[in-house]
Order: C-alpha cells, then structure tokens, then sequence
C-alpha cells in the first residue's frame, strides 16, 4: 500500500523538522472521532427524508436540506450540533495525526475541517495559535486585526497560524456545505485571483501555498471536495505547483472482479503527477505509524 520511496520519506521528514512544509487537513484526519463526510450526510439525509439515491453526497443532501426548511443557515447549524457533540481525540496519541503535525516546528496550518482539533493539539504542546476563518462570502469578516499584525502575516512555529478555509464549529454561518456554498466559493475563489485581492488568501496563506510543499491528510483524490478545491486553487495561485506536494489517501474502492486496484493506483497517480502530488496508498493512522518508524519514534 506504500508507494512513497525512501527520497520521498526522507525529504518529507527533513520538511517537517525544518518547518518548510504546510499540512493540509481534510475529514479524513478525524476518522475514529467525527462521522465521514459520507455517515455524516447519509444520518441527515435520513433525517430531512432525502429521497434520492446519492444520500452518500453531503454537499446535495444539504442543499436539499435548504430547500426543505427555506434556511440555509439553519442546516448548516443542525449540522454544526452533529459534529460538536463529539468528544476530541488522544492528542497524545502517536497515531493521532492532529498531535503528530503539533509536534513539528510548522508556521501554517490549512484546513477544511470545521474543528478546532488543530487548535487543540497545539495548545497540547504548549504553542500559541492564532486561528482565522476565510471570508469565502461578504457576510464572513475579514480578519484585519490578526493578519494587519506580525502574528498574521509571519506567523510563526510558537505562534502557528490555523486558517480555516471552509469555515468553522464557532461560526456555522461560515461553513462550506451546500453545492452553493462550493460554488460561491470557487467563484469568490476565482475572482481574487483576476482582481489580486487578499481577503480571501492573504500574504502568509499565499505563502504557505506556494513557497512550501503541501502535505493532504484526510482527502481522497476521487472526493470531489478535493479536487474542485485544488483545481481552484491552481488556477487562483499558479505558484502552488512550484513544490513537490504529497497526500495521504485510501486506496480507491472497487469491484475487484472488474478492475485491479493498483492498476487504478498507477492510473491515478499518473494523472495527479501533472499537480506535483506523490501519494501514500493508506490511512492518516497508517501514514503515522510509518512516519514515525521512519523518524526512529515508534514506542
């Protein structure tokens, strides 16, 4: 299931010991505590009587859920109730992918996940975060105190930066969900980088994107989520593609009787090649275990 080489491990360790490296949080990394993405949309479909058959997409189902009570917000906010509720991971744990990435001297932390898990795992180790939230639409506030500062625009490993860019728990009206927000999104994602705006990537976010190599945990690269994402941000920061990237991802599921399954590993990772993203075949726990075999830190 490991497909990384040993120079790709070993230029991976020296980038997160170094700090030249920004991790890229997805659903994916909160497996075991949250409900995925798929769980947590097929409950709320069950809930709102979705009666379609692609229950698995939370992005429809909550825009369905939209359309039934006439307010987005107020799905969005049933949704924020669902996720909170559950109780935080083992930060201490060695295969906790939030506490591992704490551990290394990393001035950004980008995420898509509406937790505060990354925030947590850092004040678990005795670091300082400061946290903002991308105003992807007008009703969302720019965060001009924080990023008018040198804790925004150079943030550093003691003082990292966590920025939220598809919202969070504390403000359910900042959150992506519905296929509506994604569009709005990616509009508002598009329109600053023709017009050069910073509202919505300021200075140290361009930064983190472009001057270090990313590092995708909890993303699959057949989730649509992931690949309208970064699509976006290729066209809107051309620079992302200057580094070497790498993601962790489950291996794609089959039907083995008609396909070969690492056949569709090569095939995928050919594609994704033209982005400059290796990948590693397995889960954010597996990615850990071998990290930290690799660092010579396993108990």
């Amino acid at each position: 299931m490991y497909d990384m080489g040993d120079a790709e491990w070993e230029r991976l360790i020296y980038q997160l010991r170094s700090g030249d490296c920004t991790p890229f949080l997805g659903s994916g990394a909160c497996v075991g505590t949250l409900p995925t993405g798929t769980a947590l949309s097929r409950e709320m479909a069950r809930r709102w009587g979705y009666p379609y058959g692609d229950d698995h997409d939370l992005p429809r189902v909550a825009q369905f859920g939209a359309i039934k009570y006439g307010d987005a917000v107020h799905v969005k906010r049933l949704v924020c109730d669902e996720l909170d509720a559950a109780d935080p991971p083992d930060f201490l744990h060695p295969l906790e992918p939030h506490g591992l990435l704490a551990e290394f001297p990393l001035p950004v932390y980008l995420t898509t996940n509406y937790d505060d898990f990354i925030f947590r795992s850092l004040k678990a180790v005795g670091k300082r975060p400061n946290v903002a939230v991308c105003p992807w639409n007008k009703d969302i506030a720019y965060a001009e105190k924080l990023f008018s500062n040198e804790a925004g625009w150079n943030p550093q490993p003691d003082t990292p930066l966590i920025y939220h860019l598809h919202g969070n728990l504390q403000d359910p009206t900042s959150i992506v969900l519905a296929e509506d927000d994604y569009l709005e999104f990616l509009t508002s994602l598009a329109a600053e980088g023709v017009a050069g705006s910073q509202r919505m990537l300021p200075t140290s976010i361009l930064a983190a994107l472009t001057r270090r190599p990313l590092l995708f945990i909890g993303y699959s690269l057949q989730d649509w989520t992931f690949r309208v994402l970064f699509r976006g941000l290729l066209r809107a920061v051309p620079g992302i593609n200057r580094r070497r990237h790498i993601s962790v991802q489950l291996a794609p599921s089959l039907d083995t009787s008609k396909a070969d399954v690492k056949d569709v590993q090569r095939q995928l990772a050919r594609y994704y090649e033209d982005w400059r993203i290796s990948i590693f075949w397995g889960t954010a726990e597996e990615f850990c275990m071998e990290l930290r075999r690799r660092m010579g830190s396993m108990p």
